[in-house]
């Protein structure tokens, strides 16, 4: 049966033992057309035409890997738009996309630690990193995500971004993970055909299969 009819294949639930959660819009909400819309507030018409959710531009390839810094980042989005944008405003705009960690997810997240390996692995830069570790602080109290995952990955600092096989790859060599006792978890085909391809179990999160309905599964 197709994943999007039914994202979990229950066969594998038994000889699940590791989870590798994305994090943005499976626990971690987000609205990317919130950005895309401030941007066009600024008067950038053609920033939907270099970011999308499936294909970004090499700027956005760049960020997210680490190659370039948040300056890097400004400067690009000003020659890619063709605009005198300062960098509080392409800073703003390019956060507005982030709306928050649901505070039930915490005890979620705990309640998986405990039954599970789990980790986190993003596509994410340093922008967003740094909006999201204080807006959890701001909201939720707390400091950093660390204590809910046995280990964070973030494509800005691994160097490494989904769905490269090479970006699983890694992580299941730093832990020593089975592949087949490990579980991806998105909200992108992309990446979970990429996850597919480097060995994994996976899981797409949909507006209709959410983080909710996969954690009543997983804790039975």
């Amino acid at each position: 049966m197709p994943q999007e009819e039914t994202p979990f294949d229950f066969t594998y639930l038994s000889n699940i033992k590791n989870i590798i959660f994305d994090l943005g819009n499976v626990i971690y909400n987000i609205d990317t057309l919130k950005t895309r819309d401030a941007f066009l507030e600024l008067g950038a018409g053609s920033f939907e035409q270099i970011y999308t959710i499936t294909e970004q531009s090499e700027l956005f390839n760049q960020f997210e890997t680490g190659k370039i810094d948040r300056f890097g980042f400004y400067e690009g989005v000003r020659n890619y738009l063709d605009m005198d944008l300062e960098d509080e405003q392409i800073k703003i705009a390019w956060n507005a996309m982030l709306l928050g960690l649901p505070a039930t997810r915490l005890r979620l997240l705990l309640d998986l630690k405990s039954k599970f390996r789990t980790f986190l692995f993003s596509n994410t830069n340093e922008l967003h990193i740094e909006a999201v570790t204080a807006d959890n602080k701001a909201n939720l109290g707390i400091d950093s995500l660390e204590p809910y995952f046995e280990k964070l990955y973030y494509s800005h600092l691994i160097n490494l971004r989904k769905p490269d096989p090479a970006a699983f790859d890694f992580i299941i060599k730093d832990n020593e993970l089975n592949r087949k006792e490990t579980l991806f978890v998105d909200d992108g085909k992309q990446h979970i055909e990429g996850a597919r391809k480097a060995g994994l179990q996976t899981v797409l999160i949909t507006e209709q299969y959410t983080f909710e309905k996969l954690y009543s599964e997983l804790m039975i």
